[in-house]
């Protein structure tokens, strides 16, 4: 059961002036470009889900004790091939650099 909230129209008003300035900030526009060239970019596309899905299922591996030398040599040479794709490269500094701004937000 969800119990809403009526904001007061400043306090509303606020609230959609800091979310208009967060959506139109640089790393957010980083981050959408980014994750635009990726979804766009079917190899590189293709190559993170792979990457994202190993990683997974490792860790459900991990979990039940059935990780082995050759996972890990598996998951390495997948992420090395990762790593060296500019668009999944772009793709997760955009990330990281959203997440940090982000925290300097909530800080403040």
């Amino acid at each position: 059961m969800y119990h809403t909230t009526t904001l007061p129209p400043h306090l509303d008003e606020a609230l959609e002036a800091l979310v208009e300035n967060l959506l139109a900030s640089e790393p957010f526009y980083r981050a959408r470009q980014a994750t635009s060239q990726l979804q766009a970019n079917e190899q590189a596309n293709g190559l993170f889900q792979r990457l994202v899905q190993t990683e997974a299922r490792l860790r459900q591996k991990q979990s039940n004790g059935g990780l082995t030398i050759a996972d890990i040599h598996d998951y390495r040479a997948l992420q090395a091939e990762a790593q060296a794709d500019t668009v999944i490269g772009d793709y997760l500094q955009a990330q990281q650099d959203l997440q940090a701004y982000l925290q300097e937000i909530n800080q403040e």
